[in-house]
């Protein structure tokens, strides 16, 4: 993660991390709020998997509740080197921080789920025991068989719980023979319905349409399915917002939860974020991960504006609402099952706003100057520039800034830099260029303390208008290029009042009169 990255994640930290006081919600009366962002760090945090964080978050702000992440990290072979430390350090760029964490610690850790193998070895053990359970010695070619044999005559491939029947007897010949195993979960028949926060009254029959699934793999490791419940349940999670996907697979969580006789928590599935043509967001698209916005300039609260912006689970959808805002307006039973169609191409002008927000805040704007500072010496190494002037450019340029990284792009080189103007180029655009230079340094040096813009821009505009034999488009076009090296950009007049009055003039001089 880049300094100023990190340098932005603290300080939204220290901003937004607020915690109400605790209150009960819909559905678990009288219990404390406690939910859980829980992702594998098989690949860097994306646009899904932050809405899903914010979600969880802005559930659990608004009820006082607590906010952990836990990482699923059970599946050793697809781990990414750098993924969990990324993950967290998005989620406290995007000013979300869990308030239980493995880098913040808690009283329910270790959150990496492969710290946690003896808590699913025990209850695997305890359903084992209680007959909830049992061991499979299938061999990966015979289940491939299975597989080839259902596909063959069309049919949905399923483990056909052959070892659900083995006598005690064979169980223990095997383990004594050194038999590798799984162990698998007993799911029994018929259907146990629940209230989803979301969707409403649900049900599956997952038995009639599954084989029995594995809890613990050959390597003693956990299955989703185990571990999840066994998580949930030893860290106190009152509710499960997570992704619609996992909603079929709901009903043999609350199997498990039966089989060991705990209380569940309540369930909200979220719609799946899609792009805005109906397709599935994709890893390989490469700009869904919010790394790449957070190093592309963009602000945090403009992308959790948009992701929930395109959902639902507010009274309506409007621009520029901060993470206060998304906290006090959010109602999980109002979420729509209806699929969040994403469009980036709207980020722009989100962020446009959001920035234009912080420009004209004051305490947000001193944060914005330091980190405009941070970016020019990256840019240009031995500029030293003082914060007043930093100040005047972002004020006059509030509103028509899409980032902040856009006053560092070549347009705006000329605020930090004086261009090089060739002369030919000058005399090209008029032939009374020194004429035009000697009435702007006149005018400026008279009377510029007095100006605003468009005070600036009328007398510009009537001293120049005098000038036989040029137009004043042309004049225009003069001075732009000599203040800036550029034919297009903002007015001269902002341009004057962005570079101060004695830099101008320099300027005007240089190339205009003395120069030419």
């Amino acid at each position: 993660m880049r300094p100023l990255v990190r340098a932005l994640a603290l300080s939204r930290v220290l901003e937004l991390v607020k915690n109400p006081g605790k209150r009960c919600c819909s559905g678990v009366s009288g219990k404390e709020v406690r939910v859980r962002f829980a992702p594998s760090p098989t690949g860097f945090l994306h646009l899904g998997g932050l809405r899903t964080a914010l979600y969880n978050y802005l559930f659990a702000k608004k009820h006082g509740g607590t906010f952990i992440l836990r990482l699923e990290d059970t599946d050793r072979s697809r781990l990414v080197p750098g993924a969990a430390e990324s993950i967290e350090d998005m989620l406290e760029w995007a000013g979300i921080p869990p308030d239980e964490s493995p880098r913040q610690g808690g009283s329910c850790g270790p959150y990496e789920q492969s710290k946690r193998l003896d808590l699913y070895q025990n209850a695997a053990q305890t359903l084992l025991e209680s007959g909830m359970a049992y061991r499979c010695f299938c061999t990966p070619q015979r289940l491939e068989l299975l597989k080839k044999d259902a596909l063959r005559n069309r049919q949905t491939p399923r483990y056909d719980n052959r070892c659900r029947h083995l006598t005690t007897k064979q169980v223990q010949e095997k383990l004594s023979s050194g038999s590798p195993y799984v162990i698998r979960f007993s799911l029994q028949e018929g259907t146990q319905p629940f209230r989803d926060l979301v969707y409403g009254w649900t049900q599956h029959d997952v038995a009639s349409v599954e084989g029995d699934p594995v809890i613990i793999k050959g390597d003693g490791f956990p299955t989703y399915h185990m571990a999840n419940v066994v998580d949930d349940h030893n860290m106190g999670v009152s509710h499960v917002l997570r992704g619609a996907e996992w909603l079929i697979s709901t009903s043999k969580h609350l199997q498990l939860y039966k089989a060991f006789n705990w209380q569940p928590p309540s369930y909200a599935h979220l719609p799946l974020l899609l792009n805005k043509d109906g397709s599935k967001l994709s890893k390989r698209q490469g700009d869904i991960f919010i790394q790449h916005y957070a190093q592309c300039g963009y602000l945090a609260d403009a992308l959790l504006d948009l992701i929930t912006n395109c959902g639902s689970g507010f009274p309506e959808n409007q621009m520029g609402r901060t993470l206060d805002i998304l906290i006090e307006q959010y109602e999980v039973e109002k979420t729509s099952t209806h699929f969040a169609l994403l469009d980036l191409d709207k980020l722009n002008d989100f962020n446009r706003i959001h920035l234009t927000k912080s420009i004209e805040n004051p305490k947000t704007r001193i944060k914005l100057i330091t980190q405009l500072q941070a970016l020019l010496k990256e840019t240009y190494r031995d500029l030293e520039l003082d914060q007043t002037y930093i100040e005047r450019i972002l004020l006059l340029r509030k509103g028509h800034l899409c980032r902040l990284t856009d006053l560092i792009s070549p347009e705006y080189s000329y605020l930090w830099i004086r261009p090089s103007v060739p002369k030919e180029d000058l005399q090209r655009l008029s032939h009374k260029a020194t004429e035009i230079g000697v009435l702007a340094v006149r005018l400026l040096q008279d009377h510029y303390n007095d100006f605003t813009l468009e005070e600036l821009n009328e007398k510009l505009r009537s001293h120049l208008q005098r000038l036989e034999g040029t137009k004043y488009s042309a004049a225009m076009k003069l001075l732009r290029m000599t203040l800036s090296g550029q034919q297009h950009g903002p007015s001269v007049a902002e341009m004057i009042l962005s570079l101060g009055t004695t830099e101008s003039v320099v300027r005007i001089q240089s190339a205009l009169i003395n120069g030419l």
